[in-house]
């Protein structure tokens, strides 16, 4: 079976790729997770985010957002002096503000993955030539959600760091067409394909 051309450094990173990258999520904490390591991946690799994604989930209860919305500085200065997290307090206290703008979504919409879904109509979206590996930083529709997050005031998650979250979380999938997970992604979820959008390269 063929696969998308991503190095594999390290097993944690093909179990990610094979299980996980593209898989259309619906369930608001994991959706939560994948959204807050693409924040806090601003900057560095995302091999670095799998090899410390146990770290970020003992430090934040398990991407719990509930709980996390209702951190105090306290909870800043554990996580600042967890051993092994990456001690960025902007990018530790985003993820605070992230969580409570995150459950304002839900509030308002009953799930955070719904409205961000309602963006694809529900469906998983293949954009024409991304399949064939022509795949851009961010397009028109990474644009639109930005702007959206940031109206309602979440942080380090800018265009291009969100068309990385639409990858992961199955609105867009930007496997190969050789590798096996795009056909499974395909087979086993609504899809429809689209032209290029507004797309950046």
């Amino acid at each position: 079976m063929g696969s998308c051309d991503w190095g594999f450094a390290f097993e944690a990173m093909r179990t990610y790729h094979d299980t996980e990258w593209g898989v259309p999520v619906h369930d608001d904490r994991l959706m939560f997770e994948h959204l807050m390591m693409e924040a806090m991946q601003c900057g560095l690799s995302w091999s670095l985010m799998i090899k410390k994604r146990e770290i970020f989930r003992a430090c934040f209860d398990g991407f719990d957002y509930d709980k996390i919305a209702d951190y105090s500085e306290a909870d800043v200065e554990r996580i600042m002096n967890t051993e092994g997290m990456i001690r960025s307090r902007r990018k530790i206290e985003a993820v605070i503000n992230n969580a409570r703008c995150f459950r304002k979504i839900r509030e308002e919409r009953g799930s955070f993955c719904d409205w961000l879904w309602a963006h694809s109509e529900g469906k998983t979206i293949l954009y024409e030539g991304h399949e064939k590996g022509i795949i851009p930083v961010s397009n028109g529709l990474s644009d639109q959600i930005a702007k959206e997050l940031k109206a309602y005031g979440f942080k380090y998650l800018g265009t291009v760091t969100v068309y990385s979250h639409l990858q992961a979380c199955g609105i867009v999938n930007d496997h190969c067409e050789a590798c096996f997970c795009y056909r499974l992604i395909n087979e086993n979820h609504p899809t429809v394909r689209k032209p290029r959008y507004m797309e950046k390269p």
